[in-house]
């Protein structure tokens, strides 16, 4: 185990070069100056001294290696440099939203797991009963309704019927606990509810094909309670597949809610990378993509770890 989890970290280092080089290139490719934008006009009408003087500002006048250097340095150092639109340490910038969309990633996700493994185990155990065609409908409907779309009748609801509107100022749950129930409660159960929808589905076909195992039949033989053969020896083997979609779906909420975020006006991940993109803001991009990337493989990580607690014929070497 010890070697298996060595050699992956390992793999995290070529990994997340990989991933800061293939941005870095991009972020160069795309049409756009952040000078530009900065001094608010374009190449046609800004003195061109202004312009080289602000590209020599923000270091753009660099050679590329040069730049890329110097960033992968301070990354190692934890120092993501600084804004180039808003002059701010990128870190704090981070610090700042990173709480907000850890807390909805983590809500959300229990959120949907807490709904998709019981519906999901109801239909399988039930199958082809008004039960299934009950949940398959649930869980059809959150697959074809977007969450945002889900979240704007909420917001109409709540505003229609209460007078309430989402709090504008994200307020930590060690600071106001009720005030963060109120901010974040609406946005977490749209998104949890979308991302209960492919779980619960995979839950079903999963456990319905372990249903069908030898193993499963003698259990049924030898008189064992419905309880003990679906949550005891069933579900525990369906789990895997089950295990490795809410990894996933958990690292991509980190960053992946942009639409759900305006829609609720949260200031997290999601909307300061596309405000980052649309500024050019290279520093910015990069920490962010370098982020999520290093969360991807991170929950990877502990996804297959995890295997080995549902499975203990999965040994790693």
């Amino acid at each position: 185990m010890r070697t298996y989890v060595l050699k992956r970290l390992l793999l995290v280092v070529p990994t997340l070069l990989g991933v800061a080089s293939l941005v870095f290139v991009i972020m160069r490719v795309i049409p756009g100056d952040v000078a530009l934008l900065i001094l608010g006009g374009d190449a046609g009408n800004v003195d061109q001294k202004q312009l080289v003087a602000m590209r020599a500002q923000l270091g753009l006048d660099q050679p590329l290696l040069v730049q890329f250097g110097t960033w992968l340095w301070g990354v190692l150092r934890l120092d993501f440099g600084t804004s180039l639109w808003t002059g701010q340490p990128v870190t704090e910038e981070l610090l700042i939203r990173l709480p907000l969309s850890l807390e909805l990633a983590l809500l959300a996700t229990l959120v949907s797991v807490l709904i998709a493994i019981p519906l999901g185990m109801l239909a399988a155990v039930r199958q082809d009963t008004w039960v299934d065609y009950a949940v398959r409908i649930v869980s059809i409907g959150g697959l074809a309704i977007p969450s945002f779309w889900i979240g704007i009748l909420c917001i109409l609801a709540l505003v229609i019927f209460f007078g309430w509107g989402p709090p504008l100022e994200f307020t930590p749950p060690w600071v106001d606990p009720w005030a963060n129930l109120e901010m974040m409660l609406w946005p977490v159960l749209t998104v949890g509810y979308r991302y209960s929808a492919v779980t619960t589905r995979m839950t079903r076909s999963t456990l319905l094909e372990v249903l069908r195992e030898d193993y499963i039949r003698t259990a049924w033989a030898k008189g064992l309670r419905e309880r003990a053969v679906v949550i005891r020896h069933a579900l525990k083997n369906a789990m895997l597949p089950v295990v490795t979609l809410i990894g996933t779906e958990f690292a991509f909420l980190i960053g992946g809610l942009v639409v759900t975020e305006t829609v609720f006006t949260l200031n997290g991940i999601g909307r300061f990378v596309v405000d980052a993109v649309a500024h050019r803001d290279y520093p910015v991009v990069q920490a962010l993509v370098f982020l999520i990337a290093f969360s991807f493989v991170v929950v990877n990580l502990l996804v297959d770890l995890t295997y080995a607690w549902f499975d203990p014929r999965i040994r790693y070497r």
